[in-house]
């Protein structure tokens, strides 16, 4: 059997994607002329062993990859703040659906089962704040600040992944891998305060949404919004500390107690009515002369959660297998470097 009755088409483009290039990008670098690039990524035409060496050069993928037979995942909601170009989200997607099936294949070689995770559909709970206190409940969780929530998501077994999105402007996504594995994909360049609110927010979409009938109408984002302020920094608990004289000075100081941003506290102070719309605008207009409003003051920063559970399963996995380092990237469908880039 030839290489060109064997190669999936489906992976040839999830590898160009993944590297940022368009079809024109990889003639250029592969000397492989773009109409013959269509042709093979609509499997409408065969490929010689030495056109695919030459894009395969180009690529830097184990050669595996591009034989391998995995569903790819469609374009998803991001948890993003601005409009972000097609070919960075291109890309983006791109990678998601790499470590989705690398991952899927690492829990089904180890023969994990399915995590359960509650579904905690608005149907159901009447609220996302709701749903947000009810998880608590389940989880057992102490009243007031999560310390560490990273690590609350992995001991309940959902994946927290960092990545390089290449842009400042897309903080995350979630997915359920195979309907069986919570997975958390975040922005590399997130700060502690924002990577732990982005956490809660994913966390909101895989408990509400993820296993539910949406509503074309339904407001995700604000759902999941709510969902992760009430997760952090639960009404009865915050109330005590929130009051109508509310100025930067306290913000700053409950930010390093809530661990949560100055913003988050102060919208979360007008959603339960304890300050008002006015004076949520002159705090604004505040943060804007100090010049904090996109970046809270340095001093503040919070400690940034790191997860470890992955690495810790592909260690697990890593020493049974009694692999070394080229065996467990080929394992990833990738050069030793690479692996250690993505999964160190």
């Amino acid at each position: 059997m030839t290489a060109s009755e064997k190669i999936n088409p489906k992976m040839l483009t999830l590898a160009r994607e993944a590297r940022g290039y368009s079809q024109a990008d990889l003639a250029e670098k592969s000397g492989v002329s773009r109409s013959n690039i269509s042709r093979f990524e609509q499997d409408s035409i065969q490929m010689s062993s030495d056109l695919l060496n030459k894009i395969m050069g180009v690529l830097k993928f184990q050669d595996s990859l591009f034989y391998a037979d995995t569903d790819i995942l469609p374009p998803a909601l991001y948890r993003r703040r601005d409009t972000v170009p097609a070919k960075t989200m291109m890309q983006i997607d791109a990678n998601i659906n790499l470590y989705q099936m690398n991952i899927a294949r690492l829990l089904n070689a180890m023969k994990k089962e399915a995590v359960s995770i509650p579904s905690l559909p608005i149907s159901e709970t009447g609220s996302p704040e709701a749903a947000a206190t009810k998880l608590r409940k389940l989880w057992k969780l102490s009243k007031g600040t999560i310390e560490n929530l990273t690590q609350v998501l992995e001991e309940q077994g959902i994946l927290t992944i960092v990545i390089d999105f290449g842009t400042e402007r897309v903080d995350s996504r979630s997915i359920l891998i195979e309907d069986k594995f919570p997975v958390i994909f975040y922005n590399k360049k997130l700060l502690g305060d924002r990577l732990r609110f982005t956490l809660a927010y994913e966390l909101g979409h895989i408990v509400m949404h993820t296993r539910t009938s949406l509503n074309t109408f339904t407001d995700l984002s604000k759902e999941t919004n709510s969902f992760a302020a009430e997760f952090l920094m639960p009404k009865d608990d915050i109330l005590k500390d929130l009051n109508e004289n509310l100025d930067l000075d306290l913000l700053a100081r409950l930010k390093g107690k809530w661990k949560a941003s100055m913003h988050a506290i102060l919208y979360r102070a007008v959603d339960l009515q304890v300050i008002t719309e006015n004076q949520k605008r002159y705090l604004i207009n505040q943060f804007n002369a100090l010049k904090i409003r996109r970046r809270e003051p340095k001093e503040l920063d919070l400690v940034i959660e790191k997860g470890r559970l992955l690495r810790d399963l592909i260690t697990t996995y890593r020493t049974k297998q009694k692999m070394n380092m080229k065996e467990i990237a080929e394992f990833f469908h990738l050069f030793e470097d690479e692996f250690l880039e993505r999964y160190n």
